[in-house]
C-alpha cells in the first residue's frame, strides 16, 4: 500500500482562522482523514461547509469509500438507471450525476434488493409507494439519533478532532445495535396489522385486501401552539412537540395505532371505535395532567370508510374528524353520529349541535364525549 501523500494543509488554507489547541486540533483531524484516503478536494470542501466535524461520522455510515457510479451500479445489478434513480428519489436521497464515482458497496447491495423485488412482480408504482413511507420514517429516525447524539456527544470545550472521533465511534457502535431494532420494529408491526387485517368477501371478489374499509379516525392538537412558538424558545417548543408524541404513543394500544404527528396534531386510527374514543380522552386528560404550562389538547372523532395507501388513510372521516378537532373546545373530545354509534353507550355523549363543516355539503349532529362518571379511565 503506498504512504499517503504529505499535505501542507497551512498552505491549502485549511488552517485558515485557527490558532493554538484549535489549530492543532484541525491539523491532527486532517491527517487523519487523509491517512484513510480522503482526497484533497473532499477536504476542502469539508472545511468550507463547516462539516469537517462531520466528515469521519459519514464515512463510518456510507459502508466504504465511494467504488462506483450510478450507471456502473445499474449495470452491475441489472436495474435499470431510471427505476434505480426513481427508487432513490422515493427514498428522499439525494441521487448523484449517472458518471460521478461517488455510491460504495452499500448502494450495490440495495440496488440489487431493489432488482430482485422487482424481478418478484411487484409493481413499479407500488414499490415507489413503499419506498417514501419508507424515506419518511427512516428520516424521522435518524433525526431522532442524531439529536440524542449530539446531545448526548458534545461537551464544552471540545476541539474538532475530539467530536468528530467521538461521533465517529458512536456511530460504529450503535450501528449494528439499532439496525437489528429496526428490523424487530418493522415485522412486529407487521404481524401486529396482518392479525388484525379481516379479509371479507368484498375484498377477495375485488381481489385487493382492505381496499376500502370501515375505521375510526382521530386528530388532536395542541391549542395555542402557533402562539406559543412566539413566546417560548424553539428547544422548549420542540419539548412540548415531543411531550405530545410520548403521550400519543402512550394511548395507542392496539388495535388504536399512532399514523403520525403533524406539528402540533397526532393522528390515530383503530377498526374499532370504542377503544379510539377511550384513548381520544384519555390524551386530553394527559394534556391536562401537564400543568398550566403544557397547551392544552383537542380532539375530533369520526367514523366510516377509508382508502388506505402506502401506510396512510384517505376519505371522508380523516377530513371530517380534521373539522371536527379545528371547532372542538379546548380539553374536549368532539365526535360524529356515525362515531358515537361505532363506539356505542359506554360513554357520556352532550349533543353540541348541528352544524355544517367547510369542505361538506351536508350538516353533521355532533356530540362531545365524556367518561361515564366512576367508569375505568
Amino acid at each position: 500500500m503506498p504512504e499517503p501523500l504529505q499535505i501542507d494543509f497551512e498552505a491549502e488554507g485549511l488552517l485558515d482562522g485557527l490558532s493554538g489547541d484549535a489549530r492543532e486540533a484541525r491539523r491532527e483531524l486532517l491527517e487523519r482523514l487523509a491517512a484513510e484516503g480522503v482526497p484533497l478536494g473532499e477536504l476542502h470542501e469539508a472545511v468550507a461547509a463547516g462539516r469537517l466535524t462531520l466528515l469521519p461520522v459519514e464515512r463510518a455510515l456510507a459502508g466504504g469509500a465511494p467504488r462506483y457510479t450510478p450507471r456502473e451500479v445499474a449495470e452491475i445489478s441489472g436495474v435499470e438507471l431510471d427505476l434505480l434513480q426513481r427508487a432513490t428519489a422515493a427514498l428522499g436521497i439525494p441521487y448523484p450525476d449517472p458518471d460521478e464515482r461517488s455510491l460504495t458497496e452499500a448502494e450495490l447491495e440495495a440496488a440489487r434488493r431493489v432488482k430482485a423485488l422487482h424481478d418478484s412482480g411487484l409493481p413499479e408504482e407500488g414499490m415507489l409507494q413503499v419506498a417514501r413511507t419508507i424515506g419518511r420514517a427512516t428520516a424521522r429516525i435518524a433525526q431522532a439519533n442524531r439529536e440524542l447524539s449530539v446531545r448526548t456527544l458534545m461537551q464544552p470545550g471540545d476541539t474538532e478532532r475530539d467530536l468528530a472521533l467521538r461521533f465517529a465511534t458512536a456511530a460504529e457502535y450503535m450501528q449494528p445495535l439499532v439496525e437489528p431494532l429496526l428490523i424487530y420494529g418493522l415485522r412486529a408491526h407487521m404481524l401486529e396489522q396482518i392479525r388484525r387485517d379481516v379479509i371479507g368477501a368484498a375484498d377477495l371478489a375485488s381481489g385487493e385486501m382492505g381496499a376500502t374499509s370501515e375505521v375510526s379516525v382521530c386528530f388532536a392538537d395542541l391549542v395555542g401552539f402557533t402562539r406559543l412558538g412566539e413566546e417560548i424558545e424553539p428547544e422548549e417548543l420542540g419539548l412540548v412537540a415531543g411531550r405530545l408524541e410520548e403521550m400519543a404513543t402512550a394511548v395507542a394500544d392496539p388495535p388504536v395505532r399512532l399514523v403520525k404527528l403533524i406539528g402540533d396534531a397526532a393522528m390515530l386510527v383503530s377498526t374499532d371505535a370504542e377503544p379510539l374514543m377511550s384513548a381520544a380522552l384519555g390524551l386530553v386528560d394527559a394534556s391536562q395532567q401537564e400543568g398550566k404550562r403544557f397547551p392544552l389538547l383537542r380532539a375530533g372523532v369520526a367514523h366510516g370508510a377509508i382508502l388506505v395507501r402506502a401506510g396512510d388513510y384517505y376519505g371522508r372521516p380523516v377530513n371530517l374528524a380534521s373539522r371536527l378537532t379545528a371547532i372542538a373546545k379546548p380539553g374536549s373530545v368532539l365526535v360524529d353520529e356515525d362515531a358515537r354509534r361505532a363506539a356505542g353507550e359506554g360513554f357520556d355523549y352532550s349533543f353540541a349541535g348541528e352544524r355544517r363543516l367547510k369542505g361538506f355539503d351536508s350538516r353533521f349532529k355532533l356530540y362531545r364525549v365524556r367518561r361515564v362518571s366512576g367508569g375505568d379511565a
